[in-house]
């Protein structure tokens, strides 16, 4: 089933996520649902969080196509990358910093350039809550950085320089009160 995907300004875009216990209700289906919905907003990562779930769980595809996401660098060699993360955490991340545009499903029609760096280790559950430690490099990296990052309440514009960020706050005001032209589902915070 595909969720409508929340957009900016939706508080739970800024909470940091719950672990998620073996035996959670509807997990394998959350999952499915959120591959989904994910593919049919052109997207290779998707947080928990955006659909309205304060958990710690994402997916990715480095292998999708991408709209407002993120999409692989056109000299790329890595193979893609499919699979869900349950209760992921960051343990090092190293490497020179590198700049690289980005997106995100919650702000459609907003790309900024953001720094990471190149290689993460990530401890993670796979589906059958077994645990892993894992070494990813380049556009993975990057995709798991930038989904992480949602669980931990923080946006790919938390990373802009203040006056790059400034200079887009009508656009983000826009979307957070519904105006956008994203061509997928998007459910938008309560006017306040």
């Amino acid at each position: 089933m595909i969720l409508p995907i929340r957009a900016y300004g939706d508080p739970v875009l800024k909470k940091v996520a719950q672990d998620i216990r073996p035996g959670h209700s509807g997990l394998e289906q959350l999952i499915a649902d959120m591959f989904e919905t994910m593919y049919a907003a052109n997207g290779v990562g998707l947080a928990a969080p955006q659909i309205g779930e304060s958990i710690r769980l994402f997916v990715v595809d480095t292998g999708a196509g991408s709209a407002d996401g993120e999409s692989a660098p056109d000299d790329d060699e890595e193979a893609p990358l499919k699979r869900a993360f349950i209760n992921p955490y960051i343990v090092d991340e190293e490497g020179e910093e590198w700049a690289f545009e980005e997106g995100c499903l919650s702000i459609p029609g907003i790309r900024e350039e953001v720094d990471r760096q190149p290689h993460i280790v990530l401890h993670y559950l796979d589906e059958a809550f077994q645990e892993h430690e894992e070494t990813f490099e380049g556009f993975a990296a990057r995709v798991i950085q930038h989904e992480h990052d949602h669980l931990d309440g923080k946006l790919f514009i938390d990373h802009l320089p203040p006056l790059r960020k400034r200079m887009i706050q009508g656009k983000l005001r826009d979307i957070s009160r519904g105006r956008t032209d994203a061509k997928y589902k998007m459910r938008f915070a309560p006017a306040k």
